[in-house]
């Protein structure tokens, strides 16, 4: 049965030539929306734990706009382009984006994800010199997250990395904490500020004693290594109730709000009404 999916003449099967094709359409919509400046950050707030409501930092997330005028959002294409030249130029891209955003606002602080793919990326790190140069002190207001599995895969090149930029003010999240196969032993090399606890864990938790073991054993992990501790993924009440007795530090997730590309500081009042129509 080996043959089964190439068929038995070695020909790729019907399933593998819909999947093959399905990825080239995808790299092809990502290479034109980079080509013609058709992307956009979607801004979801990473809210204190503390009951209160108040927003500890934003994250941006990466969208592109398909010809027809679509917002993609990350989860629709990243899986296919990550490991390729343009999952970097989207790092470049996520980046420009949201240092401008923070230049010209003042009082925020955010997250930008990258891959550690784009450590030694030279357009990435012109983008960010080029950033820091006009205002050193965005660097102060910067978190970069990266996800669990990028990080393991070339830790000593993360480690490196972290020392250098951690003099420059920015801070590092080590995103989806539990979704990858971190080696322990790198925490105490690490520079994360941030452990972010993957959603998976959090869903659900005021129901599920597993996961509430598990999420205890994260949460001891980070405080030892003087870590914010951020549970993902929140979408209910009682999970946030549960999260917030166990002590993470702040809450994101679609309980508190979606991912949104008109976020409250480029709204009007008369945006109030139509607030909710801008999630992506």
């Amino acid at each position: 049965m080996r043959n089964e999916r190439r068929g038995n003449a070695g020909k790729a099967s019907p399933i593998d030539t819909a999947v093959g094709e399905r990825d080239r359409n995808v790299i092809n919509m990502v290479a034109e929306a980079l080509q013609h400046q058709q992307a956009m950050l979607a801004y979801q707030s990473v809210v204190v734990g503390d009951g209160s409501g108040r927003v500890g930092f934003y994250e941006g997330l990466i969208r592109v706009i398909d010809e027809t005028g679509r917002i993609i959002p990350a989860k629709d294409f990243m899986p296919v382009v990550e490991k390729t030249e343009l999952g970097r130029e989207i790092d470049v891209t996520a980046l420009n984006l949201g240092l401008s955003t923070l230049y010209h606002h003042r009082d925020l602080r955010l997250s930008i994800n990258m891959s550690a793919r784009s450590i030694g990326f030279s357009r990435w790190n012109r983008t960010l010199n080029r950033w820091l140069e006009k205002d050193s002190a965005l660097g102060h207001r910067l978190i970069l997250e990266i996800t669990e599995s990028s990080a393991m895969d070339q830790p000593d090149v993360v480690v490196d990395f972290m020392d250098r930029l951690s003099r420059r003010g920015i801070c590092f999240a080590l995103d989806d904490f539990g979704a990858g196969h971190t080696a322990l032993r790198y925490f105490k090399d690490f520079f994360f500020d941030v452990l972010k606890i993957d959603g998976q864990f959090c869903r659900g938790i005021a129901q599920d004693p597993d996961n509430e073991a598990l999420v205890k054993a994260m949460i001891e992990i980070g405080r030892h290594f003087d870590m914010l501790i951020v549970a993902e993924g929140i979408e209910s009440h009682e999970d946030a109730v549960k999260l917030g007795a166990l002590g993470v530090d702040c809450m994101q997730g679609f309980f508190f709000d979606a991912p949104t590309i008109r976020p409250v500081w480029q709204q009007t009042k008369s945006d109030g009404k139509r607030r909710g129509s801008s999630a992506a």
